[in-house]
């Protein structure tokens, strides 16, 4: 006889709680980028909308950036962490390739035993893991679940590469997921273009520093091995993000059932403020949609682009509770993923 297995007891649907986001205390501006490129203010500026980044202390690590969010989202939230099901954290800086930091986290948050991972999707992997963990609590799995998007992106720049130094920053973003009776979080719209994976990678892989593969390591002018920096095809991403993500935003509308002029925030990730303005205007979005533009002050910080920006957009006032919004990350891979969700 065939067993019959109990439907999932999940909730109708889910929306974010709440949010909080740590960015270090060092300010880097760009004349100190200038100091290892032949380059200029006005061409950082122009090129990247970014006029100073975050970058972490010795102290400020994955965890405890990661921490540092979680606990202002939980509060946000109103929960506290025990009743948390899953963490979820998004990173393509933790170097440490077994444990996950997401146990770590779990662990040090106190909220008991719930499922901990880790995802690694680039700048597209805040997204993933919102998707993700709606569906544990649409399903069943998890009553409320922990988002963080993390990265110590300083760790991975080549100081000396005038076409990276200047765009990376360092940061954690986190969001709390939780039961809801209405749709607050769209359909979301994902994939990936592998033939691509070039484009945006890694220099050096883990496996060279193996003995006996040191000879294939690139070395710096002073002689000493370089550590695996990014590095991307700047002007074949710019022309993919402006002309496939816009569609891909697109969709993500089209998905949720909401026009651009019903939007009333548009939170892309933060790459490059040429791209978002491309965007802005392949979209057609109306002049009153508040327009998250964090990467001037925070660069790009990849899978916590989007929660920090969310966060100063509420902060600030430039968005409130209860609006709807567009978010849409996009990078190495190549990957991306857009939703429509209602900010907390």
């Amino acid at each position: 006889m065939t067993a019959k297995i109990k439907p999932s007891k999940g909730a109708p649907y889910a929306r974010i709680l709440g949010v909080g986001g740590y960015r270090p205390s060092r300010v880097v501006p760009n004349e100190e980028i200038l100091q290892h490129i032949d380059s200029s203010d006005e061409w950082i500026r122009s090129r990247s909308g970014i006029a100073t980044r975050h970058w972490a202390g010795p102290e400020e690590t994955v965890a405890e950036m990661s921490l540092a969010a979680a606990g202002k989202a939980i509060a946000d939230a109103g929960i506290n962490a025990d009743q948390i099901g899953a963490v979820i954290i998004s990173t393509v800086s933790h170097f440490k390739q077994t444990p996950s930091i997401a146990t770590e986290i779990a662990h040090r948050l106190g909220a008991g035993r719930p499922a901990a991972f880790d995802i690694s999707a680039a700048c597209a992997g805040f997204v993933y893991g919102l998707t993700i963990g709606k569906g544990l609590i649409v399903e069943g799995s998890a009553e409320y679940a922990l988002v963080i998007g993390v990265e110590r992106l300083s760790d991975m720049t080549d100081l000396t590469d005038r076409s990276t130094a200047f765009l990376f920053g360092d940061g954690a973003g986190a969001v709390v997921l939780g039961p809801s009776d209405v749709p607050e979080i769209g359909p979301t719209i994902w994939g990936s273009e592998g033939d691509k994976a070039d484009v945006i990678s890694q220099t050096v892989p883990w496996d060279r520093f193996k003995i006996g593969d040191l000879d294939q390591l690139p070395l710096g002018e002073d002689g000493r091995l370089k550590f695996p920096a990014l590095r991307q095809e700047g002007q074949t991403v710019f022309r993919w993000a402006v002309y496939e993500m816009a569609k891909v935003a697109q969709e993500a509308l089209d998905a949720a059932g909401v026009t651009a002029d019903e939007l009333d925030v548009f939170i892309p990730h933060q790459a490059n403020m040429r791209i978002i303005d491309a965007m802005i205007k392949a979209l057609k979005l109306p002049e009153h949609v508040a327009v998250a533009r964090d990467i001037e002050t925070t660069g790009n910080t990849s899978a916590a682009s989007i929660p920090l920006a969310m966060e100063r957009l509420l902060a600030t006032g430039q968005a409130k509770s209860g609006d709807t919004a567009l978010v849409i990350g996009f990078g190495a891979g190549l990957v991306f993923a857009a939703a429509v969700v209602t900010l907390p």
